[in-house]
């Protein structure tokens, strides 16, 4: 079985998944206060900070398997999740106080940035446990490929 014949694979290789995904989530996250639909009398409690999970977490997984597949160094890649880690808590930082500062309706909210922050260093640890073991045992240690 070739090792790129799995579709989904080939797609989340590319760059496409985690920019759409980054471009998505700043659209979202700079939408005025009334485009947002409301989650008052809605089941499930804090959904907001669920989203903000969903968010940050699925930043932080969709380039960190992005650069697993272009990088050829354990090194490299533990170096670019750490920054990729690091862009999506100073993202989650910033994007509350242009809430608060410039966006419509929109406030700031210390739960959004530890939601933000808890799901970006979850997603950071499993994706480096996860990529580097593949890195480890499938490529033999420090060098992937060779």
């Amino acid at each position: 079985m070739c090792r790129n014949s799995n579709p989904l694979k080939k797609i989340f290789s590319t760059i496409f998944p985690a920019l759409a995904w980054t471009i998505l989530i700043q659209i979202a996250l700079c939408l005025p206060g009334e485009a947002i639909p409301s989650t008052e009398g809605f089941p499930i409690p804090n959904f907001d900070k669920i989203v903000h999970v969903i968010i940050f977490g699925g930043f932080v997984g969709l380039w960190s398997y992005y650069l697993s597949r272009k990088t050829n160094y354990l090194k490299t890649l533990n170096t670019g999740l750490f920054l990729i880690y690091l862009l999506a808590v100073i993202n989650g930082i910033a994007i509350e106080y242009i809430q608060r500062d410039y966006i419509p309706n929109r406030s700031f909210d210390q739960g959004d940035i530890i939601a933000d922050v808890l799901s970006a260093s979850i997603a950071y640890g499993i994706c480096n446990i996860v990529l580097g073991r593949r890195v480890s045992q499938v490529f033999g240690g420090t060098k992937i490929g060779g």
